[in-house]
């Protein structure tokens, strides 16, 4: 462990890490987390795509899997400002399209029930078959990686922890510069 945090202190000494976005020490910090958020969102969604593609034909994104889980999750119906909310989403229009294109490939379909609440969506035995054989590949692929590293589990929910408080400032500062425009 002292090799590696000796490894990482060296590196930062050579590498200049300071531009306009990182002129300090804190501001490199955030500015290195949000190049790994980058990387990390964009890893993310190719794996949710590519995992999806395993598990049924179709061109389906990242967006449209997590959806898709969503919508499964506790096998409870949700609507469009269920999912919206879960996945801290705004652009209603893309989530629409993604729910279209899931129900016309047989995935999802509209529940039934009270029409006072509006539309919601449940997924199809279709549906449970793909997402059960996406927590198949899941396993196999990606659990048997993370599980091989000792200790992992208890950084993973630090980091957790982290990112979930980074959303809270992310989504305050957004609320304030969105009220700042033009100014």
């Amino acid at each position: 462990m002292n090799n590696n945090n000796e490894i990482n202190r060296a590196s930062n000494e050579i590498l200049d890490k300071k531009w306009h976005l990182a002129t300090d020490a804190h501001e490199v910090s955030l500015t290195e987390l949000e190049f790994a958020l980058f990387r990390i969102s964009e890893a993310f969604e190719r794996w949710q795509s590519d995992c999806l593609a395993c598990c049924v034909e179709g061109n389906f994104s990242g967006t449209d899997n997590a959806l898709l889980h969503m919508i499964r999750m506790h096998d409870r119906p949700k609507s469009i400002s269920d999912l919206a909310r879960l996945l801290n989403r705004d652009d209603l229009s893309n989530l629409q399209y993604s729910l279209r294109k899931m129900s016309k490939a047989g995935l999802i379909e509209k529940a039934k029930g009270d029409s006072k609440k509006g539309v919601t969506y449940q997924v199809t035995e279709q549906g449970m078959e793909v997402t059960d054989r996406y927590a198949r590949y899941r396993q196999e692929l990606l659990l048997s990686l993370t599980n091989s590293i000792a200790g992992f589990e208890s950084k993973l929910n630090g980091a957790t922890q982290a990112l979930n408080l980074m959303v809270g400032m992310y989504d305050q500062a957004a609320c304030v510069a969105a009220s700042h425009k033009g100014s």
